[in-house]
């Protein structure tokens, strides 16, 4: 499913998240680890998400995976809002920091990703994961192919 590609033609980047945030904020990887895309604007982007037992590893915590997705989704996301119709973007690199383990019994969290630098081909951002008092669970960097499509 393209949620992109099913929204009207034409639309910028951050005029298709705003739709997105509107329609519930969702794509389906957010279904399956339970966060969604909060809010966006000129360069940024916001998810929120709640850690349980669904993204359990061996260890008996949040799997490192969780706040990789959360954060590859801010540093996507905020490239995105600042796309023009018909562009794209994937993602390059991603290089992720763990502060601390996140577990169930963390509570909400959130990802907030921006746009350091974006040119014809490619963008920079960073991002960062706290919970809801502020504390920093993991950071990120990204580097993200934009694309003509």
């Amino acid at each position: 499913m393209n949620l992109v590609a099913e929204m009207e033609p034409g639309l910028t980047g951050l005029e298709q998240l705003k739709a997105m945030i509107a329609m519930g904020g969702r794509a389906p990887i957010g279904e399956t680890l339970d966060f969604t895309i909060v809010d966006a604007g000129d360069g940024w982007a916001i998810f929120e998400g709640i850690p349980g037992l669904h993204a359990y590893n061996p260890m008996g915590n949040i799997h490192g995976g969780y706040a990789a997705a959360l954060l590859d989704s801010a540093c996507g996301c905020a490239t995105h809002s600042k796309l023009k119709p018909g562009q794209g973007y994937t993602t390059l690199e991603l290089k992720v920091a763990y502060h601390k383990a996140m577990t169930k019994d963390t509570g909400p969290v959130r990802a907030e990703g921006r746009v350091l630098t974006i040119g014809r081909r490619a963008a920079f951002t960073e991002a960062k994961l706290t919970d809801a008092a502020g504390k920093l669970y993991a950071s990120a960097t990204s580097t993200l192919l934009v694309l003509d499509q």
